[in-house]
């Protein structure tokens, strides 16, 4: 993978970690990232984060309504990228959480990181994005992940990082040419891209597969799980079912 470079950190004064700053703006109060030299999280452009999740990510594809990309960096070098965006229903956050508006919740649409990063990054590379979102999208009160079951590990990555599991569902994908396409390509009538049509002119060679996705919420302030409709569970262990 290319290796691009990482902010210069420009934080607050005497702290070893914090939130990162243009250093060419020195009276731009605007945060870029968090961390520090050794291992930050920042802002990057989406493009560079399209092409690294389409060549790493294990689907192979990006969400088209992420908004906001982050790289994740040890040692000034880029590893691993992060996505946040909208539900696949944009406007489902109040079936989720009561009274959450539209620009009040985030979805971890993306993550890979490099085999090279460190054992646990993920995790930290979760908990510094969301120390950035609190800064740079105040208005965001939880943030939404879900585990896929081919990853075989039930999201031990959310639970590293403070997320809460709230249950779980299962997904109809079919598999077609070593490619997984979510049912709705098939079901939804308004979907025409190129996916859905090789979906539908395949599906009768494509293997139908029931996989369960698990739920992780994590609240950034602790009222704001109040209005949650899915009640907080015991964690999922891979040994689970």
């Amino acid at each position: 993978m290319e290796l691009l470079t990482g902010p210069t950190p420009f934080g607050v004064a005497g702290e070893d970690t914090g939130y990162l700053f243009n250093p060419d703006l020195l009276n731009n109060r605007e945060a870029i990232g968090f961390g520090n030299a050794a291992f930050s999280v920042a802002i990057i452009d989406r493009d560079i984060a399209k092409r690294i999740i389409k060549a790493n990510h294990y689907s192979r594809r990006v969400y088209s309504a992420s908004t906001l990309h982050l790289g994740v960096f040890i040692d000034m070098e880029m590893v691993g990228v992060l996505q946040y965006g909208f539900a696949m229903n944009p406007a489902s956050a109040n079936s989720v959480v009561a009274g959450t508006g539209m620009s009040e919740y985030l979805e971890l649409n993306r993550m890979w990181l490099s085999d090279a990063a460190p054992r646990n990054s993920e995790s930290k590379a979760l908990a510094f994005s969301i120390r950035l979102i609190r800064r740079i999208r105040p208005a965001v009160k939880w943030i939404q992940s879900f585990a896929d079951q081919r990853c075989g590990l039930f999201g031990t990555v959310y639970q590293a990082a403070g997320f809460t599991f709230h249950g779980e569902h299962l997904g109809i994908f079919w598999e077609l040419d070593g490619e997984f396409y979510h049912n709705s390509l098939v079901t939804n009538s308004k979907s025409n891209g190129p996916r859905a049509m090789a979906i539908r002119a395949g599906q009768d060679r494509a293997t139908r597969h029931k996989l369960r996705q698990f739920r992780y919420l994590r609240f950034l302030k602790p009222r704001f799980a109040k209005g949650c409709r899915y009640p907080a569970l015991p964690f999922p262990k891979p040994n689970y079912g």
